[in-house]
């Protein structure tokens, strides 16, 4: 590996026809190939990338649907020559090219109109792509009523952004499951105005797991906080089971959990996906990135990632709905700020498990539901990655918690009528002496 001088011009090349030029102010710079993992170059501050061909910069501005099938082929290449020895399983940006035509692309002034110039009471919700609003586009044959989305602009400020625009268009091009967030159509244009990257989704009505987790005014119910984990769950499972590829979402989380307008849980925000290992290979080698305190250990050490590491990452999420905590909250006690450390002061068999159970469910709840959580929380939780669950393991097991819940629900209610009926018999009898 070289280093790059400052200032100083070098040249990647992406496919066999397409070359890109890069000035840099650090020393070395970072290309992850978005399907694969692989790390080319590490840790780089770009402030300018074009093509090396300067007359076709203006066509780019009004042909953005192109750019984006050559960069899936340039992705393509390199996985292929990659996995030569398995020519049965085809990459995802393969898979993208035989469904890229069922996204809409959208121009720059239709999503600038439909967010009403990108007005800050439309914005809802802010991250490390950028930011998000709420919009209305007509439909793709003009007729009908209006369409409610929502639209993420990137952030134009480096490369990151664009990568996870690009693992996005292609992995959410590709799945189609009730528990992923249907991806409409994006926008990709460079032009007078700089780099434009959007995305368009169809809209969440009810935000995320963590709006209503964490919520200092409401408290969501036991049994609507299973029935989305079991969502999630699913969606899960249909990544790592239901494709060609098995892929790998990195970046599971309760804010990545949206939910519809009666409460389905979707997975969203696909920019850090990755293709799983294939063949013989037991793991991608990746840079480590993701949220602090949801990473499993063995990737954040190694910077190894499997199916696994998603696993670990559902464990953290299965204590912060028993807890009603989250995973790290400095604004607690010292010995209770990491989640995970706390927890394990209560294990899910013995007597105090109890006293970590989310106290604003007031024991509208399961026990023993919540023990079986516990326990599969931990298993997903294992140090040893191939000791954890598949996600097909973990949505049975949720299957399980909710009709026990659902059994102490119906017991409580059955109690509480009969209490009712025999207070309203002891009264009639007393008014009748």
């Amino acid at each position: 590996m070289s280093h790059v001088n400052a200032g100083k011009f070098f040249f990647l090349a992406l496919s066999s026809s397409v070359s890109v030029q890069v000035k840099c102010e650090a020393k070395i710079a970072v290309f992850e190939d978005i399907s694969a993992g692989r790390v080319v170059l590490l840790e780089m501050m770009c402030f300018s990338i074009f093509n090396k061909d300067k007359s076709k910069s203006k066509k780019r501005e009004s042909r953005s649907a192109p750019e984006l099938r050559n960069q899936s082929k340039s992705d393509g290449s390199a996985i292929s020559r990659t996995t030569k020895s398995m020519p049965s399983t085809r990459s995802i940006p393969e898979l993208y090219r035989e469904k890229e035509h069922n996204l809409r692309v959208f121009t720059w002034q239709e999503l600038r109109d439909a967010t009403n110039g990108f007005h800050r009471l439309l914005k809802i919700g802010e991250g490390g792509f950028g930011s998000v609003y709420k919009g209305t586009i007509s439909p793709p044959d003009g007729r009908g009523d209006s369409i409610v989305v929502a639209i993420k602009k990137l952030n134009t400020q480096g490369l990151q952004g664009h990568k996870e625009f690009l693992a996005e268009v292609q992995f959410l091009g590709v799945v189609s499951h009730p528990n992923l967030v249907k991806l409409l159509g994006y926008c990709s244009v460079d032009g007078e105005r700089g780099i434009q990257r959007l995305l368009v989704y169809e809209y969440m009505p009810n935000r995320s797991l963590e709006h209503h987790l964490f919520s200092k005014t409401s408290t969501m119910p036991w049994k609507t906080r299973l029935e989305i984990m079991l969502g999630a769950a699913e969606g899960l499972a249909y990544l790592h089971e239901g494709l060609e590829v098995k892929v790998i979402y990195r970046d599971f989380k309760s804010s990545n959990v949206l939910l519809d307008e009666n409460f389905k849980a979707k997975l969203s925000d696909f920019g850090l996906a990755r293709e799983g290992p294939t063949g013989d290979r037991t793991h991608v080698s990746t840079a480590v990135v993701g949220t602090y305190g949801y990473a499993a250990p063995e990737y954040v050490e190694t910077g190894h990632l499997t199916i696994q590491s998603d696993i670990w990452t559902f464990g953290v999420v299965l204590y912060e709905i028993l807890t009603g905590r989250r995973t790290v909250d400095r604004n607690r006690p010292t010995a209770e700020q990491k989640l995970l450390d706390w927890v394990k002061q209560f294990p899910p068999d013995s007597k105090r498990f109890s006293m970590i159970i989310d106290p604003r469910l007031r024991n509208n709840f399961s026990l023993s539901a919540a023990r079986r959580v516990g326990k599969l929380a931990d298993s997903c939780l294992n140090k040893y990655k191939d000791e954890r669950p598949t996600m097909g393991q973990v949505v049975e097991s949720l299957k399980q918690a909710i009709q026990e819940s659902e059994e102490v629900i119906g017991s409580s209610s059955s109690s509480a009528v009969n209490n009712s009926s025999v207070k309203s018999s002891t009264s009639s009898k007393r008014r009748s002496k």
